[in-house]
């Protein structure tokens, strides 16, 4: 007997959602489509996992979550008779940190606030977050983390707090922002998991993100609210008020601590201890046999005493993290996710909170603000996640349903709200590094007793396109848009032979150090190069040799400035020097004159071209770093002109 033919499926629908909630416990597959303002759901599926292969919710078991990921989908496709490919997904919030950085910007007169001002402000704040985001990660400095969006959570204008800048006029502005991380595993194992189910990730959001939108509609976050997403192994949270989410956290304790607290009091098997607390939520007493065989009668009475510990621990963490985010308890408090349905879970919350029960509620009742079905009860708080992750990219409620493409690739996208070019380079590994180029470092000789400087070649610049034209970090990047980033090369260091210094001539009288070497000896920083020769080597602008008269008086310098790094220009040049000086840009550095090769491309210097500079050790910083263009708060892609004052240092932090 031979098998019945497989059923031929059509392709999966344009407007089709897929949407993959990949949790601890078990994956829940959603599709729907958008009629009106709302997602009709079409099919739910829901598999558990047969192995342990998730670990508080981060994927462990690449193989075996793939495994019950196909299943889903291919119960889902049997359903609907459609080939799914794109998946909508969510990354798991356990290993999620945030980091809350502010950052101002002031100007000489009264300034018409632009996109281009405030996207400026932004990438300060950001960088100030990253500075004190990886600073503080010593103890974690081998993982690789991606900042994967961040929430302007206030900006001020003129010291007053204000919702928006744009077109605005002012003379100081200032933003408080919160930036999010996670670790590169996190999101590389979920694409390794999605490629071996043979799916597409068509959209890319954060859980607690995910969640919030199907619990809290956007119309109520003007009002000072916490979701919690309770799941098997963590307890996610997020936090609205004054019209936008304003942080997120995440609790390692959640429904798995119950359950182990009746495996161990009762030595039932793990499957067997969910099914005892999940049905003891609806039941007076169940009847099960223990891993012995044994058969064991368990009441609600019994049960509520064995988790009264863990059950406690779980409430009082979680009010801990919401007050901790938040400053103070919140206005109300929403439980989602399976471990919602904990008996006495609400009792607990409120107490913890200090707060009526009435104000803790089971999620539900405003899924139906986003979505629908004519077969699904959708009131289910298990369903917060995935509901959220489909309702989300199909009603463009977050920027991760955007498809916009990186150098003919899907971009990652995690973003809330409006994105730039900057968001999308920073969501897919690229850093700011990334965007201005480099020059080499340079040889610094003493020949015939002159100090002489070889600079290295400069860097070629970043190459940054928006549908095929030249495009700023600041340009809004809408969806369908098309990104083409190549970064910034650092230049070629300054290399020198003995040969080239005299002329090719190989019978020349010359000697290194004092010693006398082969024409073909590379030389090094610091050499002492002694010829008869009467050396002048002439050099392309890039590289041309600056020698250095006797140095002149000595620049003021304060200890909250950073000395100057070894072989920089720190003096002015003699009259014979000023030729030399024709092809760069001067400035003043913590009050030490710097002169630097022109760019090849004639693009101009930025500020953060000076940071490597500046001698500070931005891996290990000591305080608050400060950056000061000609006395005014400056910001990082702040574009230079030749003799700015330019300041950086750190400042001691408050």
């Amino acid at each position: 007997m031979t098998d019945a033919p497989k059923k031929r499926l059509k392709p999966q629908p344009k407007d089709m959602i897929f949407a993959l909630d990949i949790g601890t416990r078990s994956i829940i597959g959603i599709t729907g489509v958008v009629e009106g303002e709302k997602l009709r759901v079409t099919a739910i599926v829901k598999e558990e996992h047969a192995q342990r292969s998730m670990i508080d919710g981060q994927i462990e078991d690449i193989e075996q979550v793939a495994k019950v990921a196909r299943s889903v989908k291919s119960r889902l496709e049997d359903k609907l008779g459609y080939r799914l490919k794109k998946v909508c997904v969510a990354a798991a919030g356990r290993a999620l940190k945030t980091q809350r950085a502010s950052f101002s910007m002031e100007f000489p007169q009264t300034q018409r606030l632009d996109a281009e001002i405030i996207s400026r402000l932004e990438a300060g704040a950001i960088g100030e977050a990253e500075a004190a985001f990886h600073g503080g990660q010593e103890e974690d400095n081998t993982r690789q983390f991606y900042l994967v969006g961040y929430t302007a959570v206030q900006y001020y204008l003129d010291n007053y707090p204000i919702s928006s800048l744009l077109d605005h006029q002012g003379r100081h502005i200032k933003v408080d922002i919160i930036a999010t991380f996670l670790p590169s595993e996190v999101v590389e194992s979920l694409y390794s998991a999605m490629a071996k189910t043979d799916l597409e990730v068509a959209s890319l959001t954060l859980e607690p993100i995910a969640a919030i939108n199907a619990v809290i509609p956007k119309k109520l976050r003007l009002l000072n609210l916490a979701l919690v997403d309770i799941g098997a192994g963590t307890s996610d949270i997020a936090i609205c008020k004054d019209g936008g989410i304003v942080g997120y956290t995440m609790v390692t304790v959640a429904g798995d601590e119950i359950t182990e607290a009746l495996m161990k009091k009762y030595l039932l098997d793990f499957n067997v201890a969910e099914l005892v607390k999940t049905q003891l939520g609806t039941q007076e007493a169940v009847r099960v046999n223990d891993i012995l065989g044994f058969e064991q009668t368990i009441t609600r009475e019994d049960m509520l005493d064995c988790i009264k510990d863990s059950a406690e621990t779980l409430c009082r963490s979680i009010s801990e993290h919401i007050k901790a985010v938040n400053g103070g308890p919140t206005s109300a408090v929403f439980l989602a996710g399976g471990g919602s349905k904990l008996v006495n879970l609400r009792d607990g919350i409120a107490e913890c909170m200090g707060m009526d029960v009435n104000r803790v509620a089971i999620a539900g009742n405003n899924f139906e603000t986003y979505a629908f079905s004519d077969e699904y009860n959708l009131n289910d708080p298990e369903y917060a996640t995935p509901l959220g992750i489909a309702v989300s990219a199909g009603l463009n409620l977050i920027s991760e349903s955007f498809q916009v493409t990186l150098n003919g690739g899907n971009a990652r996208l995690f973003r809330t709200n409006a994105m730039t070019v900057l968001d999308v380079l920073l969501m897919n590994g690229f850093s700011y590094h990334d965007l201005l180029p480099r020059t080499g470092e340079k040889l610094v000789l003493e020949v015939n007793g002159r100090q002489t400087v070889f600079y290295g070649a400069p860097g070629e610049p970043a190459v940054l396109r928006l549908n095929g034209q030249e495009a700023k970090i600041s340009d809004p990047v809408h969806t369908g848009d098309a990104i083409e980033f190549t970064p910034a090369k650092h230049g070629k260091p300054a290399r020198r032979r003995l040969k080239d210094l005299l002329g090719g001539r190989t019978d020349a009288n010359a000697t290194v150090n004092g010693k006398t070497v082969s024409p073909d000896t590379l030389l090094k920083n610091g050499d002492i190069v002694t010829t008869s020769l009467d050396i002048s080597v002439p050099e392309p602008p890039a590289q041309r040799p600056e020698t250095k008269s006797a140095p002149g008086p000595a620049a003021d310098s304060s200890e909250d400035h950073a000395a100057m790094p070894a072989g920089a220009v720190t003096n002015e040049p003699a009259a014979g020097d000023a030729d030399l000086l024709s092809d760069m840009a001067s400035f003043i550095l913590n009050g030490h004159p710097v002169a630097l090769p022109l760019k090849a491309d004639g693009s101009p210097y930025y500020l953060m071209d000076m940071l490597e500079y500046s001698g500070l050790d931005l891996e290990n910083p000591t305080g608050e770093i400060v950056l000061r263009v000609n006395g005014e708060d400056g910001a990082f892609l702040q574009e230079l002109k030749s003799g700015d004052h330019v300041d950086i240092f750190f400042a001691p932090r408050s």
